[in-house]
């Protein structure tokens, strides 16, 4: 008896999504950004920790995409970004580039990785870049980070840079607090600032920092800056996706920073509950989501389970 060919065609329940979209855009690079800049018009960053995160802040049409050390908390339900290491980043990182494919993606270097000496720094950049698979690589701290930056860029690989609120440092700074409300404070700022800027990076991010204080830094650059936190002064904006789309339970922290934009959590338990009520009253799956069987077929299979004997 010949099987038809169409009775090998394979039904999975794992469909991979597709990661070139149908109006994929023109690739972000540099000379992008650069030009971006030049013309006053705001960049857009956001977060991304996989593959799903990755293709759809691509698809949404941001800018940039960073795999930030977030994700110790948002994606692997650490306590804070200093416990993530280098091998889970590099994880994640390649899941993010598999998926953002126009986006200028770029990864945080975790703590840990670039902290003792500029070669430490070169090497872990290396390693992001080369096996994570992302165009820059971002790091925290200012003045004292300068020979670092210098040295990773001088390696070929775009910096971001990070000052103001560094999460990595937070025991250093008695917490998650709001850096250069103070005269003194904000000139710091500035001077970590102009000390990236000299060492190379092409862009770096301001965290929860006076509006004020971040846009008059932000006009004494030559480089952008990108606002966490830090007004609308700033060359662009990042969130981290989880907080932005709402997919998280009720009740949990955000940063005054942080706007609310979507109801992920709201509409994915939604979803997932009735899933289980249909599942339970056997309303799901009806014959819609089943697959056919010519009555002939299913006639003889029931003969020849008759005949089997228990």
């Amino acid at each position: 008896m010949s099987i038809p060919c169409a009775s090998f065609i394979r039904h999975s329940s794992h469909s991979p999504l597709s990661a070139s979209p149908a109006n994929q855009r023109k690739k972000v690079t540099m000379q992008t950004l650069r030009s971006l800049y030049k013309k006053g018009e705001p960049i857009t960053m956001l977060t991304a920790h996989d593959f799903p995160s990755g293709y759809v802040a691509d698809a949404a049409g941001m800018e940039m995409v960073l795999v930030g050390d977030s994700l110790a908390m948002v994606a692997l339900g650490m306590e804070d970004t200093s416990e993530v290491v280098m091998e889970e980043m590099l994880l994640h990182c390649r899941s993010v580039a598999r998926a953002a494919k126009s986006s200028f993606t770029v990864a945080d270097l975790p703590m840990g990785s670039y902290e003792v000496s500029p070669e430490q720094g070169v090497q872990s950049a290396i390693r992001i870049v080369k096996e994570g698979r992302v165009q820059g690589v971002k790091l925290e701290g200012g003045v004292e980070m300068a020979p670092t930056i210098k040295r990773v860029t001088q390696a070929g690989i775009p910096v971001v840079g990070h000052i103001g609120l560094t999460p990595q440092r937070q025991n250093a700074l008695g917490g998650f607090r709001v850096q250069g409300k103070s005269t003194a404070g904000a000139l710091r700022l500035l001077k970590d600032a102009l000390a990236v800027q000299e060492a190379g990076a092409f862009m770096m991010v301001l965290e929860a920092v006076p509006a004020e204080v971040a846009a008059i830094i932000t006009k004494k650059l030559r480089v952008p800056t990108i606002g966490i936190g830090a007004g609308n002064g700033c060359s662009g904006q990042v969130l981290v996706q989880i907080d932005m789309t709402g997919n998280f339970p009720p009740g949990r922290f955000l940063p005054k920073f942080v706007k609310k934009y979507a109801d992920v959590w709201g509409e994915t338990i939604k979803g997932i509950e009735q899933y289980r009520e249909e599942v339970k009253s056997r309303a799901y799956p009806s014959e819609e989501y089943t697959y056919p069987m010519s009555k002939d077929d299913l006639a003889e299979f029931e003969k020849v389970v008759d005949q089997i004997h228990q």
